[in-house]
């Protein structure tokens, strides 16, 4: 009993001395612990690193890909101005290509197309308006333009009982045009002649492509060769070729058909009467269409003639067609080809001040 006694009277004292001791133990295990655990977590984030750094070494040493990365960036730098080089040239081709072109027309002529407007020829005495000759105008003009699809030539007549309200008028297309080209054509004559020749008690209005007239008194099927409209081409030639072939043309013309085409060498060339003439009339009317354009135009290497009732044109090839009865026209072609030749030049020197700030 007294050891037990001393033995719990030495535990006290043991308590009092030991009990401190034993708490660092259970620290220090747990602190191990922790650090076991730290030590298990931290290789994972280095392996880790250690995988995303692994592509990102592989391509820096790469020889092959440090070139492309250096020229990567000069390269986007200098597309922009590339293809605004590209775009520009381009343009200036475009340009110069259409510049050229027109320019060539100029000097040599083109064919003109259906609806070129050759000459108007209006009556000095005039209609009042809101009559009935106005209304039966307005009804014939209706009438032309929509039947022009279906045939290139017709003539019309009123039949009005008063004969100060009586109007007449006919229609006719080229013999080549198509059925759409005629009536579009036909069409655009009907309104100019409204422009034109407003309030006329007479009209008629040439077109390349067709012809349209009307009057207050009857003249369809009665000849008239009276000259309506004449024009030459600046351009000569006094070479016998030619005009050896312009004679064979303008003598195959005078055949009498309606419409007739003829060509011999460079030389081209056609003829048409209007479809309310007979064989003989066409015939008498042609022969003097030729023969005027041979008078008046001599060896112009393009000439037109329009009569009353028919028509007869040639050229060369490449000179079709110059007007020299007109010195407006020449003062204007004279003034576009300088303009041409300027815009031209003007366009290659922005192109090569662009080309220099561009390098």
């Amino acid at each position: 009993m007294t050891c037990t006694h001393a033995f719990l009277h030495s535990s006290k004292t043991r308590i009092e001395t030991y009990a401190p001791s034993t708490l660092p133990i259970k620290i220090k295990t747990i602190q191990k612990k922790k650090k076991r655990r730290k030590v298990v977590k931290t290789p994972l984030p280095t392996f880790k690193k250690a995988k995303a750094k692994a592509p990102f070494t592989l391509k820096t040493p790469s020889p092959s890909l440090s070139p492309s990365n250096s020229l990567t960036p000069t390269k986007l730098n200098m597309s922009p101005p590339l293809m605004s080089k590209l775009l520009f040239l381009f343009l200036f081709l475009f340009l110069f290509s259409f510049t050229s072109t027109q320019l060539l027309k100029l000097v040599h002529g083109s064919s003109p197309s259906p609806s070129t407007f050759v000459y108007a020829g209006c009556s000095p005495s005039k209609f009042q308006p809101n009559t009935p000759f106005e209304a039966n105008l307005d009804s014939l003009l209706t009438s032309i333009a929509t039947t022009a699809s279906e045939v290139t030539y017709n003539s019309f007549s009123s039949s009005a009982a008063a004969a100060d309200s009586a109007v007449y008028g006919l229609y006719q297309c080229r013999g080549d045009l198509a059925g759409d080209d005629c009536a579009a054509c036909v069409r655009s004559a009907v309104a100019q002649l409204s422009l034109v020749c407003s309030y006329a008690l007479a009209a008629s209005l040439q077109l390349d492509g067709c012809f349209v007239r009307y009057a207050s008194t009857n003249f369809l099927g009665q000849q008239d060769t009276s000259l309506a409209y004449r024009k030459c081409s600046t351009s000569t030639s006094n070479d016998e070729e030619f005009l050896r072939r312009r004679d064979d043309v303008l003598a195959d013309l005078q055949s009498g058909v309606v419409f007739r085409v003829s060509s011999s060498g460079s030389v081209q060339g056609y003829a048409q009467c209007v479809g309310d003439l007979g064989t003989a009339d066409c015939s008498a009317c042609l022969a003097q269409a030729v023969g005027q354009l041979k008078n008046s135009c001599g060896s112009a290497m393009a000439a037109d003639v329009y009569l009353a009732q028919c028509y007869a044109r040639y050229w060369a090839s490449g000179y079709y067609f110059h007007p020299s009865g007109d010195s407006e026209d020449d003062i204007g072609r004279t003034v576009a080809i300088i303009v041409g030749i300027l815009a031209g030049l003007a366009l290659i020197v922005v192109f090569i001040s662009f080309l220099k700030r561009a390098c």
